[in-house]
């Protein structure tokens, strides 16, 4: 219990969060600069039907790039070195966002956010796993998914009201801000005990972990639980260790969430929230709606890091592709059968430009949009958004957690690449309803996922997740 009570683990965790709080600001950072860059005077710098589903989606293709390089940075730097690298694309890429003088430049600054988002988003689940006490690791493990939706409610927030007083470009000055703080605070921080141990590191990770837990609690003997894992295991993956079960199952679960996670759609709503709810036409200004998803979004991530450790994962997964797959449902069905004058949907006008169209809607049953994508998002944010980062780290055996962490993050943002690239010609030349039916089948394929392939993992340390898959015996997860 006193382990739990020192708060220099939870500045660990803060500390290293903060680049997710970067990039789920710059993953919706496309919503509100779209429709500014489309109406821009320059011609350079404005964006047509052509460019602006690049400039939203070439995010993702760096976000591959970047979870393939941690395939290496993770095991050669280690995971803090890795998530303190990422700040280096990061607050190069902003800074081209924000001197922007032509679309190279835009598409650039897009890509090298990207590349850092997708060593974070490999790097740090990786990190706070490793070194969080198994009786809180579920809510720490929630709380990257609570940064990057924190760091896009901000975004939303700043695009509404700082265009007031500033221009578009500031937007990306303020995005510097979290990374540069990221950097300070992980200098004062710690290394994964387990990745020091496996680097040879015996009196560093013994050090590391009496920061982490206390120097008045148990902490050697959790040394020596975690000392005994790292001898079982050598530091590489041969080509023939590849078909033990021990391997190939978690990482063939962690890459199957990963790539149902984002065939979902979270990414593709998320990127046009703003576009979508123009098209829509729903009863608010899309602006707000987009503020009043992100708060739903936090709220329900929040409600997921304090029930993980008590519900368990899987009934949250459950509860998660069930609250998805009616709200996507919901969302093709009402853009299917309720007429062009009610929705404000018009056969021959794109997604991108009606968000510059004047809001038309006068009839309450245009919330329907915005409610389903509410509910969309909270089931998202409550199971299948934080739970499949987390149980990632959980069970990827140590052996091979950085370079199998690296290549989810790979499957994850090229599915994302994918979808945003296709989502909007997909929409201009079918309707939105195709794509949410689509992603309601997908919603559907989650359940059953859930059911026949992910282990339940709450309360129990990593050794015993591990040794689940090397015996096969249930007895270690109960």
């Amino acid at each position: 219990l006193r382990s739990l009570h020192n708060k220099r683990l939870y500045l660990a965790v803060f500390a290293a969060v903060l680049g997710n709080f970067s990039f789920g600001f710059a993953l919706v950072y496309p919503s509100p600069v779209i429709p500014a860059l489309e109406a821009h005077p320059n011609p350079a710098l404005r964006l047509d039907q052509h460019t602006a589903p690049w400039f939203g989606s070439v995010f993702t293709l760096g976000a591959a790039a970047g979870g393939l390089s941690t395939m290496l940075l993770n095991d050669c730097l280690g995971r803090k070195l890795s998530i303190m690298f990422s700040a280096l694309p990061s607050a190069l890429g902003y800074a081209l966002l924000a001197g922007a003088q032509g679309l190279w430049m835009l598409l650039l600054g897009r890509v090298l956010t990207g590349y850092a988002g997708g060593v974070t988003s490999a790097s740090i689940p990786v990190y706070i796993s490793e070194i969080s006490h198994p009786g809180v690791r579920g809510m720490l493990g929630a709380c990257p998914q609570i940064m990057a939706v924190l760091g896009s409610l901000v975004l939303y927030a700043l695009g509404k009201y700082l265009w007031l007083l500033l221009d578009w470009r500031w937007l990306a000055v303020a995005g510097e801000v979290p990374v540069l703080a990221m950097v300070l605070l992980l200098c004062f921080m710690p290394n994964s005990p387990r990745f020091l141990l496996s680097q040879g590191k015996e009196d560093e990770a013994l050090g590391s972990l009496c920061w982490l837990r206390g120097e008045d609690t148990d902490y050697a003997r959790e040394y020596e639980q975690i000392q005994d894992s790292v001898r079982k295991q050598s530091r590489r993956v041969s080509c023939a260790e590849l078909k033990d079960p021990f391997l190939y199952k978690p990482i063939l679960i962690a890459g199957g969430m990963r790539f149902l996670q984002q065939l979902s759609g979270v990414t593709c709503i998320l990127v046009y929230l703003q576009p979508i709810f123009k098209k829509t036409s729903v009863i608010l200004k899309p602006e707000y709606d987009a503020a009043l998803v992100g708060l739903v979004r936090l709220s329900s991530v929040a409600i997921a890091a304090v029930s993980m450790d008590k519900a368990g994962r899987k009934i949250l997964l459950f509860v998660s592709a069930g609250v998805m797959l009616v709200s996507n449902l919901t969302m093709g069905l009402y853009t299917h059968f309720v007429p062009a004058s009610h929705n404000g949907t018009m056969a021959n006008t794109t997604l991108v430009s009606s968000a510059n169209l004047p809001a038309e809607a006068t009839n309450y049953i245009t919330l329907i949009p915005l409610l389903a994508t509410m509910f969309f998002i909270m089931g998202y944010a409550m199971g299948w958004g934080p739970i499949t980062w987390l149980l990632m780290s959980e069970i990827l055996p140590l052996k091979a957690r950085g370079v199998a962490s690296g290549l989810c993050v790979v499957v994850s943002w090229l599915t994302a690449f994918t979808l945003t690239q296709f989502f909007l010609p997909a929409v201009n030349a079918f309707g939105l309803e195709v794509p949410f039916l689509f992603f309601a089948v997908i919603s559907a394929g989650n359940i059953l996922f859930t059911g026949c392939c992910v282990p339940e993992t709450k309360g129990r340390s990593l050794e015993q997740i591990e040794a689940f898959f090397r015996t096969g015996r249930r007895s270690f997860l109960r």
